[in-house]
């Protein structure tokens, strides 16, 4: 985790370092890193591509949850499978914010739980989904509570995914509470 963590913290300042800040990145940027810091523990890091046998069909998978282009024998380092997490989180935001385009404007841990639960559901079943509908409405405690509803993989319930869109639920809400 303080691999992880340390990564992250690099990449965040690799960010600003590389660019001038603006306020649309740095608000994303705040958003990626929440959604990371969240979404490393859940997931946890494999350095060594595995089946992930619970997915169906079965799917390669390596670091933090990551499927595409993985194959077997695959091997990455700590600061790859950070900088992969942080990419697919920013494909996953950006996916969402154009079915959702008021997305944006919500606070930062609102964004970082719904892109967390995108990056573990897909931008597909996300977008058509009926939480996806309630934002839309501008119903964003009903979107928040619709994420207990995803804990399932390969048609069964997951204790894990169970307790993480519980989480991820409480933090949405508090978020919107407090609006930060």
């Amino acid at each position: 985790m303080l691999k992880f963590l340390t990564g992250l913290f690099a990449w965040f300042g690799g960010l600003f370092a590389a660019r001038p800040k603006s306020s649309a990145a740095t608000g994303t940027a705040a958003v990626l890193i929440a959604a990371a810091a969240f979404v490393g523990p859940w997931e946890g890091e494999r350095l060594e591509a595995y089946l992930d046998r619970i997915a169906s069909p079965p799917v390669w998978t390596v670091c933090y949850g990551e499927t595409k282009g993985v194959k077997q024998g695959d091997k990455y380092t700590s600061q790859q499978c950070a900088d992969m997490l942080i990419a697919s989180l920013s494909v996953y935001h950006a996916q969402l914010a154009k079915c959702i385009p008021t997305l944006h404007q919500q606070p930062r841990d609102v964004q970082a739980m719904l892109t967390s639960w995108t990056y573990n559901v897909g931008a597909g079943a996300a977008c058509s989904s009926t939480l996806a509908k309630r934002a839309n409405a501008g119903d964003w405690r009903g979107a928040c509570n619709q994420l207990p509803r995803w804990d399932k993989a390969g048609g069964k319930v997951i204790r894990g995914l169970t307790n993480r869109r519980a989480a991820e639920q409480t933090l949405c809400l508090q978020s919107l509470k407090q609006g930060a």
